[in-house]
């Protein structure tokens, strides 16, 4: 019932910015939180940010802290990734997830297709 379509990616250089969007529709639920991952080629998929229904609580990966903001409208139903300060090793595909708990990806019941983030040095 839940469809994610993720957009915004594209080619940045260092030190630059991007925002990633995740448009959400379907059914939803306040009990589940919505969440990025990224997966860089030949590495494991791994959490980026996650923020609960309302908006209030938040959580990142060490990786981007301080670099990286979660936001949700869900009056747009839509997921927003801010990207500061961008550095090659955040070169990935970035997927949006709704539906789970946490930090771990195998709580997630639905996912975007991805968007592609390269960032040159």
């Amino acid at each position: 019932q839940v469809q994610l379509v993720e957009s915004g990616g594209g080619l940045v250089q260092a030190g630059g910015s991007l925002r990633l969007s995740c448009a959400t529709s379907g059914r939803t639920t306040s009990t589940y939180a919505m969440g990025w991952f990224r997966q860089a080629p030949g590495k494991e998929r791994e959490f980026v940010a996650v923020i609960n229904w309302a908006g209030g609580n938040t959580l990142y990966a060490d990786s981007v802290k301080g670099r990286f903001t979660i936001t949700r409208d869900n009056a747009k139903n839509t997921m927003y990734l801010q990207m500061n300060s961008l550095k090659p090793e955040d070169t990935a595909v970035y997927t949006c997830a709704a539906g789970g708990r946490g930090t771990r990806d195998v709580t997630y019941n639905y996912w975007g297709q991805g968007t592609q983030v390269t960032v040159s040095s």
